[in-house]
């Protein structure tokens, strides 16, 4: 049986991938370290939480190709078109597939616990995505840049990840049971 998506699922997925984008050209300007911090993470966990498995696809290829055109990628872009492509989308659909599993999964136990480990999985899934990417792809380039594989792995987990992982357990337990009551009561 073939699902159609409502008009309310369509419009807030609409909602969320111009914030996905925007926030995506507004975090290159924030950096601590090597990396600029990844706000998209956000709203991605949301509309994977609220919507499914789908939506969480959506938006996560949305933040891929939202890197890959904001120059964010440019120095891997500039070793390995094709293995910074496949990392850079991998890593933005597993941030939005893996956290709405696992809400699809937890949410029947307790939505807002469900939510927190939405939450965390979905930082945890972009940058270990993007670890292994690396891993596969530029381990030459990485030795030229941070001298080993162990000060690239500290600029990687410092305060970026960080970062990503409170905003994400702050905000979308919120932002979630929000959404949640307003649907309940058809606002």
């Amino acid at each position: 049986m073939k699902r159609r998506m409502s008009t309310r699922t369509l419009v807030f997925g609409a909602i969320l991938t111009a914030l996905v984008i925007v926030l995506q050209y507004i975090s290159m300007a924030i950096r601590f370290g090597t990396f600029s911090i990844t706000l998209s993470l956000t709203p991605i966990v949301v509309g994977a939480v609220c919507c499914g498995v789908g939506m969480g696809a959506w938006l996560g290829l949305v933040f891929g190709l939202a890197v890959l055109m904001t120059g964010d990628a440019a120095p891997f872009l500039a070793v390995s078109i094709a293995g910074t492509v496949v990392t850079v989308l991998a890593k933005g659909i597993a941030a939005g597939v893996l956290p709405a599993l696992a809400y699809k999964l937890l949410k029947k136990y307790k939505t807002t616990v469900a939510s927190a480990i939405a939450a965390i999985l979905s930082p945890i899934a972009n940058t270990g995505v993007f670890l292994i990417g690396c891993m596969i792809f530029f381990v030459p380039t990485i030795l030229g840049w941070h001298g080993n594989i162990a000060a690239f792995l500290i600029s990687i987990f410092s305060i970026n990840f960080l970062i990503e992982l409170v905003l994400n357990i702050v905000l979308i337990p919120v932002v979630v049971r929000i959404i949640n009551l307003k649907l309940k009561n058809n606002i």
